[in-house]
């Protein structure tokens, strides 16, 4: 208690408290309500008034900015997903249209120097027509060889298999000629058995026949119009574009298509190349089919890194079945020569110029390809994504060049 000599608060004229006393009520009544408040700018002194919320947890910036590439990566694999899905569902109007701007890449050169001396229509009809022409002679040339070598070829055949039998009963194999013999006979109770099914595959292969002939038909059809007015078509689309995309879309579409022409013309040289180094090896060592085999090997050499072993392995067999094991590896060591001279020489000197991917990436691109459709996947793949590295190359040199421009 207070003395009454303890001086008091005098109160004020209508017998309030006195401003000491009701500082001391604040200072009471904020310390209750400490940490049950939030700052309002309207408190005195900056104090809570109102329940406090627990702060909110800070993203890291990495984190952040992971997310941000995640959800657009996201949408761009639909994207490419719909793509290759709506491919997928019209897969021969997709390989007719590649297979027209292929015939367009090779022709349209050739169509240009007609056109100096001739009309538009008749130079491209030339060239299409001169071209179909060559290449049903080089069929027929093929077809013929066959035709003339079909006797020789049974009798080397057989030879070679017995060959091929007598060198695995000899050391260092000794495998058992009963053994030899129960294959041969189970091989042929398969296909007595299974006849019915080769009939239908056989069938279903003349169906795929029809496919492919339509294709190649609904091709031709497409690369008469590109190559006769592809760049005003190419014009008429961009012109359907919004006009802020117009300029970047023609940018791309220029680079692709050099791009693409420049990787059509080098693969096209470099399968020329293999297949005449192929067959005349194959004719000096004697091997029957050389031209059969060297057409193979330059089909083959449209898949980069894995075609042309594909096609000299079948040489190997073939030069194994009918000239022995001496030839076969002779066969097999040309598959080690000419892959070190396609990777170390003809692709650097021929497709650099045009295509300039990493050989890993050429590498996963044909895999990712024959994975996602065969072999026909394989075949896109590089061009593919050489087409979309060249379009990126050119939009962001572009953009460097408008950016550089500005003041």
């Amino acid at each position: 208690m207070s003395s009454p000599s303890d001086p008091q608060p005098a109160p004020d004229a209508l017998g309030a408290p006195s401003a000491g006393r009701r500082e001391r009520i604040r200072t009471a009544s904020r310390r209750a309500l400490r940490g049950f408040g939030r700052p309002s700018a309207g408190a005195a002194g900056g104090e809570p008034v109102g329940p406090v919320l627990p702060p909110e947890p800070r993203v890291p910036p990495a984190l952040q900015t992971a997310a941000a590439y995640s959800w657009r990566i996201l949408a761009v694999g639909i994207l490419v997903y719909a793509v290759f899905a709506l491919l997928g569902r019209f897969h021969e109007i997709g390989v007719a249209v590649f297979l027209g701007l292929v015939i367009t890449a090779m022709l349209r050169p050739v169509a240009d120097l007609l056109g100096r001396f001739l009309p538009r229509p008749l130079a491209v009809a030339v060239s299409l027509i001169g071209s179909i022409l060559v290449v049903l002679g080089v069929l027929a040339l093929i077809g013929e060889v066959v035709a003339d070598q079909r006797a020789e070829l049974v009798q080397e055949f057989r030879d070679g298999v017995g060959r091929i039998e007598s060198w695995l009963e000899e050391p260092p194999l000794r495998l058992n000629p009963d053994a030899l013999n129960d294959v041969q006979s189970r091989i042929g109770s398969f296909l007595s058995s299974h006849r019915s099914t080769l009939i239908s595959t056989a069938i279903s292969g003349a169906h795929r026949l029809v496919e492919v002939l339509t294709v190649l038909a609904l091709a031709l059809f497409c690369s008469v119009f590109f190559i006769h007015s592809g760049d005003r078509q190419w014009g008429w689309f961009c012109h359907q574009l919004p006009a802020g995309t117009r300029e970047r879309v023609s940018v791309a579409g220029r680079a692709a298509w050099r791009t693409f022409t420049g990787y059509t013309h080098g693969i096209v040289l470099v399968a020329a190349t293999n297949a005449i180094l192929v067959g005349i090896a194959l004719y000096a060592l004697g091997v029957p089919l050389a031209v059969p085999l060297a057409l193979l090997e330059f089909f083959a050499a449209f898949i980069p890194l894995i075609g042309s072993p594909i096609a000299l392995a079948v040489a190997a067999v073939v030069a194994l079945a009918t000239k022995g094991p001496l030839i076969a590896a002779i066969v097999v060591a040309l598959i080690v020569i000419i892959g070190q001279i396609e990777g170390h020489l003809l692709h650097p000197i021929v497709m650099s110029w045009a295509v300039r991917l990493h050989p890993v990436v050429v590498a996963l691109s044909v895999i990712g390809g024959a994975i996602a459709a065969g072999v026909l996947g394989a075949v896109v793949a590089v061009p593919l994504v050489s087409v979309v590295w060249a379009a990126h190359q050119a939009l962001r040199r572009a953009r460097e060049g408008a950016a550089g421009a500005r003041p």
